[in-house]
C-alpha cells in the first residue's frame, strides 16, 4: 500500500507551548481538535423562556467534557432583533438579553477553560442588522454621506430610481436590494432585507471589525468562526450577473473575490499579537476546491470548513474516497490540516440526508418523489459515517445533537417556521428550522429537559423522546456512548495526527490505515468478511459474527491487519 498524501505533521505559524497535547506532534491545538458547535437558542434553556441561553450552556459543560471535545464554537449570541436567529447583529460587543449578559459569557468562558475546553465565537462581518446604530444613521443621512458610505448604497435605475441597481438575487430568495425610504438610493443585502451588506472599502468598517476582534480576544476567546468569509468583498462595479451554482456552490461577482484575503491577513496579524494560539475558521463556500486553500495560507486563517465533504449526497465508497483524497492533498499544499464536518445549523442533519432508500439524498431529507426518510437506515449510516469521519487525520466539527443521532424535523408545521429563507420564498424552500430544534435531554421532562418548563421556541417532534441523553447515557451501543468511545479511542491512537494509507478493496468498501488502526466502512448492503488477525476496537453496529461486517456499518480494527496490504 502507498501513502496518498504528504505527512500532515506540519508546524503552523505561531505555535506555542501552551497546548501540550498538540505540541507533542508539532501541531497547533486546532490541527486535530474536536470542535463542538453550539446553537445557543437550542442547546439548553436555564430560565424557562423556551430559548437556550449562556447559563444553560455553562450548566452542560460537564456533559461536553465527558463527551471528549476540545473546543466549543458558539453561534451568535450578540444583541440582535433575531430576524435571522442572531446572524443579524445590532451590537457586536453586547450579549443579547435573550441569552444572558456579558458576565454570563465571561463565566462560561472561565468554566470552559477550567475544564480544558477552548471557546470559539461566531463573527458576522459581511452584514449588520438594519437595527445597528450605523445603519439607522445611514437611513437618516442623505445620499453621498459618510454614514451611507459604510454600506453598499447605490442609485436605482429607471426614470425615478424605481428599479434596483442591478439584477443580483438574495441567497434567501427575492431581490438582493431594498430601497431606502424617500430617495433614489437602494442598499445591498445578499441575505435578508434586515441584513444590509457592509462596504469593505470603507476604512471605518475595517477598523471597526479589527476592534471587535480585539474586544473578544481581550476577554480570552480562543478563536473566531467567520461567517460568509467568501462574501465580504464584491466586484466594485457591481455588474449585472446571474447568480448560478457550480458544484452546489453559488458563484458570481459577489463571492470569493481576491480582495477578501488582505482582510484576513490583517486579522491574522492581530491574532498573532495575543498569547497562546488563537485561530480563525472560514465559512467559505467556494469552487473549485483549490480556491479554499487561499483562505488557509500561513498568513491568513488557520482552518476552513470542508464543504465538499459536507455536501456529499451519494452513499458511495468511491465518492467519499475521492473527496477525502482531494481534501488531504490540497490542505497539505499550504501546510494546513483539513476539517471534517457532516452537519451544521444550515444543513439537514446527516441521519435524514442519508436516510433515503435511493442514492442522492434530497437536501431536505425528502426525495423528489416525496419519500420521507427511513429513520433507522439514516441513523445506521450516520453512525457509520461518524466512525469514518473521526478516524481521518485533521480536525472534526460536531454539530450539537449529532452525538445523539438526532434526525431532522422534516414534518415541522408551517405555523412554527421562522427561517427567513422560508418566509422570503413563500414556502418554496422550507428553510433550516428542522435542524435547529431544541435538544432533548430527559425523556420524562417538560420540553424533554431542554428547559425547566414546557416551552421551546421550536416544537420538538415526538420521536426525539427516543434520543434523549438520559435514555442513552450508560447504555451500551447507544449513539451517545458510541461517540464517547470514538473520541476516547481517537485520542488514544492519535488518529487526528496520523497519516492515511488506503488499502485496495472492492467498490462497496472503503478501507484505510491510520497508524495502528484499520478503518473499514461497508457502503453496500451485503455482509463482508473482516480481515484475519485484526482485533475489533469499535463498530458502528453490533457484529453478530465477529468476522463479518454488515452493510452500512463501519469498524475500527487493530492488531496484525494494518501491516498487511
Amino acid at each position: 500500500m502507498s501513502a496518498v498524501n504528504p505527512s500532515l505533521e506540519t508546524v503552523r505559524d505561531g505555535a506555542s507551548a501552551d497546548a501540550p497535547r498538540a505540541a507533542e506532534a508539532g501541531l497547533a491545538w486546532w490541527a486535530d481538535a474536536i470542535i463542538y458547535q453550539i446553537y445557543p437558542r437550542s442547546f439548553a434553556d436555564a430560565n424557562g423562556d423556551g430559548i437556550g441561553d449562556l447559563p444553560g450552556i455553562t450548566s452542560r459543560l460537564p456533559y461536553l467534557k465527558r463527551l471528549g471535545v476540545d473546543a466549543l464554537w458558539l453561534s451568535p449570541f450578540y444583541k440582535s432583533p433575531q430576524a435571522d436567529a442572531g446572524y443579524d447583529v445590532a451590537d457586536y460587543r453586547v450579549v443579547d438579553p435573550l441569552f444572558g449578559t456579558l458576565e454570563d459569557f465571561d463565566r462560561l468562558l472561565h468554566e470552559a477553560h477550567g475544564l480544558g475546553i477552548k471557546v470559539i465565537v461566531d463573527l458576522v462581518p459581511n452584514h449588520t442588522s438594519d437595527e445597528h446604530a450605523w445603519f439607522r444613521a445611514a437611513l437618516q443621512s442623505p445620499p453621498g454621506s459618510a454614514e451611507r458610505a459604510r454600506y453598499l448604497f447605490r442609485d436605482g435605475r429607471g426614470e425615478n430610481g424605481e428599479l434596483p441597481p442591478n439584477n443580483w438575487q438574495s441567497v434567501f430568495g427575492g431581490a438582493a436590494w431594498s430601497r431606502a425610504p424617500g430617495d433614489r438610493h437602494w442598499y445591498l443585502h445578499l441575505f435578508d432585507g434586515k441584513q444590509p451588506d457592509l462596504n469593505r472599502d470603507n476604512p471605518q468598517v475595517r477598523a471597526e471589525f479589527e476592534d471587535v476582534l480585539r474586544f473578544w480576544l481581550d476577554r480570552g476567546v480562543d478563536g473566531f468562526r467567520v461567517d460568509v468569509a467568501h462574501g465580504l468583498v464584491k466586484d466594485s462595479e457591481l455588474p449585472d450577473a446571474e447568480q448560478r451554482k457550480e458544484n452546489g456552490v453559488l458563484v458570481g461577482p459577489m463571492w470569493d473575490q481576491d480582495g477578501v484575503h488582505e482582510i484576513y491577513r490583517a486579522w491574522h496579524r492581530i491574532l498573532d499579537q495575543y498569547p497562546g494560539e488563537r485561530m480563525m475558521v472560514a465559512e467559505a463556500w467556494v469552487t473549485p476546491q483549490e480556491r479554499l486553500t487561499h483562505y488557509i495560507r500561513s498568513d491568513e486563517m488557520q482552518q476552513a470548513f470542508n464543504f465538499d465533504y459536507l455536501l456529499l449526497e451519494n452513499w458511495d465508497a468511491g465518492t467519499f474516497k475521492s473527496v477525502i483524497d482531494a481534501s488531504l492533498s490540497l490542505a497539505a499544499e499550504v501546510s494546513a490540516t483539513t476539517t471534517w464536518v457532516t452537519s451544521n445549523h444550515d444543513v439537514v442533519r446527516a441521519p435524514s440526508r442519508y436516510g433515503l432508500s435511493r442514492l442522492g439524498a434530497h437536501p431536505k431529507g425528502i426525495d423528489a418523489a416525496g419519500e420521507q426518510q427511513n429513520e433507522a437506515l439514516g441513523l445506521r449510516r450516520a453512525r457509520a459515517l461518524a466512525l469514518l469521519t473521526l478516524a481521518l487525520p485533521g480536525s472534526a466539527y460536531i454539530y450539537q445533537g449529532e452525538e445523539l443521532g438526532l434526525p431532522e424535523h422534516t414534518t415541522l408545521e408551517t405555523r412554527y417556521r421562522q427561517d427567513p429563507v422560508f418566509i422570503r420564498t413563500h414556502g418554496a424552500d422550507i428553510g433550516r428550522d428542522g435542524c435547529r430544534v431544541p435538544l432533548p435531554w430527559r425523556a420524562d421532562a417538560p420540553s424533554l429537559g431542554f428547559g425547566p418548563g414546557d416551552r421551546s421556541w421550536l416544537p420538538q417532534p415526538a420521536t426525539y423522546a427516543h434520543y434523549t441523553v438520559d435514555r442513552q447515557e450508560g447504555v451500551a451501543g447507544s449513539t451517545l456512548e458510541l461517540y464517547r468511545q470514538m473520541l476516547r479511542l481517537r485520542r488514544e491512537h492519535a488518529l487526528g495526527k496520523g497519516q492515511l494509507r488506503w488499502v485496495d478493496t472492492d467498490r462497496d468498501l472503503l478501507v484505510f490505515d491510520n497508524g495502528d488502526v484499520r478503518v473499514l466502512i461497508n457502503f453496500g448492503t451485503q455482509t463482508r468478511a473482516l480481515p484475519a488477525g485484526g482485533q475489533i476496537l469499535l463498530s458502528s453496529e453490533p457484529l453478530k459474527e465477529p468476522s463479518k461486517l454488515p452493510g452500512n456499518t463501519a469498524a475500527w480494527l487493530t492488531g496484525s491487519c494494518p501491516s498487511s496490504s
